[in-house]
């Protein structure tokens, strides 16, 4: 099989964390995200340079791009037990399923200016709060030249996301459509606030339902991306 989506990479990353020690994401990665881009032009990813985790060389120009989980069970975070500790068993079926293909995507990962990379941004801003619904809307904005919280951190990796043309393109490009709608607007876990407030659990029944919503598309993904990999072997 060339893509098993109920792999768990937390079973070959020994002990460590799966972005940077699992060794069949990083494969799954390769194989998944080297293809031709919207113009065409074949976006091959290498995993034999020294010091990169997958990196492309061309006309288009350089980049590194390493591994991001971008779905949270937030089973280890204190500030959210006094929830996950009430639906564990919830809990532990998101943090399971975040541990498979249809969790993952790349990102570009060498810091410009000593600045944060995308991953990091996404993990320190308030108002992120390592979502990816909340993500993606930031990625849409950033293609249609609006602000949002983590605008300044996209835009330092413009190049990299230009090599998508668009919103439409990059979502197609990573398989994320089950994110969006038909006119390609996010479709957020939980209720959206423009990026008003920062994004918390009011109580067990908002975890429950962005629970819910964050597994459904976890699975979505996966059976997309199971069908895609069989498209390219056959």
């Amino acid at each position: 099989m060339l893509i098993d989506t109920d792999f768990n990479f937390l079973s070959d990353a020994n002990g460590g964390d799966p972005d940077s020690t699992s060794p069949t994401l990083r494969k799954y990665h390769k194989i998944l995200w080297s293809k031709p881009l919207p113009n065409g032009t074949l976006f091959d990813l290498h995993d034999d340079r020294k010091g990169a985790y997958l990196y492309h060389k061309s006309h288009l120009g350089e980049f590194f791009l390493g591994s991001d989980a971008i779905t949270h069970s937030y089973k280890s975070h204190r500030r959210k037990r006094w929830i996950t500790e009430q639906v564990l068993k919830e809990v532990n079926e998101l943090f399971d399923a975040g541990c498979t293909i249809g969790a993952y995507i790349v990102f570009p990962n060498r810091r410009i200016d000593r600045m944060h990379t995308i991953n990091q941004a996404r993990g320190v801003n308030g108002r992120i709060d390592d979502r990816f619904d909340l993500t993606l809307e930031c990625i849409r904005r950033l293609y249609r030249g609006e602000k949002s919280p983590l605008y300044d951190t996209l835009l330092r990796y413009k190049d990299f996301f230009d090599l998508f043309d668009d919103f439409a393109g990059y979502v197609q490009f990573f398989l994320l459509d089950d994110l969006v709608d038909e006119d390609y607007q996010v479709k957020f876990y939980l209720p959206f606030d423009d990026f008003q407030t920062r994004p918390t659990f009011s109580d067990v029944d908002q975890y429950l339902l962005y629970n819910s919503r964050v597994l459904n598309f976890i699975r979505a993904r996966n059976k997309r991306i199971a069908d895609y990999a069989r498209s390219i072997v056959g």
